[in-house]
């Protein structure tokens, strides 16, 4: 009732608003705010990090509820301290340059990669988990962290099924396959895509990130083996240590998803690179030409998913539709939310977040690349990735010409602090919980939210203050 009275008061007010918002400003005043106003954006993620886990039934049946009543507390305000024309020129602009194409990337990807089934005769020895987690992590920045995450966590729950000490495959692939895996590309992990829709060229990452991200990954991956070797042969799984080894087999169902995937890469790649100078004006908000185009191409690749997958594919891996409209719902609150913080960060020294800026920047005020990934990483990590990265990509200016030219190192500590330090709870991206919702859903008990924690800070946090001394230091 709450969701839907919110939402009504919210569309008659916009829809009063529409014939002036052309002549309105495009954006709130963020020098004339202060801290109050980043509250909704700090409770909705207050609520995201903690509803699954301290009332779960509750958050479960409401959250689309809890999302909209934080949204409204964003919104409400600006009408009544500035204007309606305000308030809908920035919820449009909100919905229609950054959310859509963010929400539409994650929709095709998670609609083709639920249509791939792999089975076969996989035995979870050391080699084969890390065979595993090694094809997961490099899957990761093409098909996206949700996409490796949903087509491999099956056959790594089957592969595992005879083994008694289990629990740290799974911590672990959600280090590797759920995370650090989509540093490359934008397709990889939310928050690069929303860099790419700001601006940040397709290839960016991959030629700036490689060197780090192999090193991450490599090391974690060592770490792993070494771990799942000991677990192993301390005597955790005798029915696989007497058996022979079968030779290993591999089937994948659903394969005309892999040209889907491909389909899905060429529409990012080809609005990246296609610029046809052609917008359209939507109550005043510019929509380009090109990000119409793929984003009605990512559609139909995912209609052409459902028609041409069999259902039994779906059965088989378990698809539901229900991560994802958690995740529509959950991150159309988050990018409204933010918009109040966002024109605080855009006021820069004038505004009331000064005294950040201040702690991120040099007596210069260039911005220092290790604490930028310190701050993003730590905020990514109880937080969510893509909205930090959002945070701390207009903190450095926003410029996406200054941020991949002088002040690339800069750009690199963003990225890399959001990637990668989402591993560190289950909540820093979405796949995390996913990953853990399907795993204890199949019998294996996994850490608690701050048993994770205790994983993470063990074998993550010391990679990761290596890699930024080697990298950005």
């Amino acid at each position: 009732m709450l969701q839907k009275l919110a939402g009504t008061a919210l569309f008659f007010s916009f829809g009063f608003a529409s014939q002036s918002v052309q002549a309105a400003p495009t954006v709130p005043d963020g020098a004339g705010m202060s801290w109050p106003w980043a509250l909704p954006f700090a409770g909705i993620l207050l609520t995201i990090a903690t509803g699954p886990l301290l009332f779960p039934k509750f958050w479960h049946r409401h959250y689309g509820k809890i999302a909209a009543l934080w949204s409204a507390l964003t919104l409400i305000p600006i009408i009544l301290i500035y204007s309606l024309p305000i308030a809908l020129d920035a919820f449009l602009r909100a919905m229609l340059t950054e959310y859509l194409g963010f929400i539409v990337l994650l929709f095709a990807l998670f609609t083709v990669a639920g249509g791939i089934v792999v089975t076969g005769d996989l035995r979870g020895t050391p080699t084969t988990n890390v065979l595993i987690l090694g094809l997961g992590t490099t899957m990761a920045s093409v098909v996206g962290t949700t996409g490796a995450a949903m087509i491999l966590i099956r056959p790594l729950i089957r592969a595992n099924a005879a083994r008694r000490d289990k629990m740290h495959t799974f911590v672990f692939f959600i280090f590797l396959v759920a995370n650090i895996g989509g540093a490359l590309t934008p397709l990889g992990d939310p928050p690069l895509f929303i860099g790419f829709l700001h601006g940040v060229d397709f290839l960016w990452t991959t030629r700036h990130l490689f060197s780090a991200t192999l090193f991450v990954a490599g090391l974690v991956l060592a770490i792993f083996f070494v771990l799942d070797s000991w677990f192993y042969h301390r005597g955790g799984t005798p029915i696989l240590s007497q058996t022979p080894v079968p030779k290993l087999r591999l089937h994948i169902r659903g394969s005309i998803n892999l040209f889907l995937i491909g389909a899905i890469v060429a529409a990012v790649l080809v609005s990246g690179a296609w610029k046809p100078g052609i917008s359209f004006a939507i109550l005043g908000v510019e929509i380009e030409l090109q990000n119409l185009v793929r984003d009605g191409l990512l559609l139909l690749v995912a209609l052409a998913s459902l028609a041409l997958t069999p259902d039994e594919h779906r059965e088989a891996n378990g698809f539901s539709w229900e991560p994802i409209k958690e995740v529509v719902k959950l991150f159309a609150g988050i990018f409204i939310c933010i918009i109040p913080v966002l024109a605080m960060l855009r006021a820069g020294a004038n505004g009331p977040l000064a005294p950040l800026l201040a702690l991120m920047s040099d007596g210069s005020g260039r911005p220092q690349p290790l604490a930028y990934f310190w701050m993003t990483g730590i905020l990514s990590a109880f937080l969510d990735n893509a909205p930090t990265y959002l945070v701390f990509f207009n903190m450095a200016g926003g410029n996406p010409s200054e941020l991949m030219g002088p002040l690339a190192s800069t750009l690199t500590a963003i990225s890399m602090g959001a990637v990668y330090l989402g591993a560190m709870t289950y909540i820093g991206n979405a796949p995390n919980f996913m990953i853990y919702a399907i795993t204890t859903e199949r019998g294996i008990p996994m850490p608690s939210f701050f048993g994770f924690i205790i994983w993470s800070t063990l074998f993550l946090l010391p990679v990761f203050a290596l890699t930024a001394w080697i990298f950005l230091a």
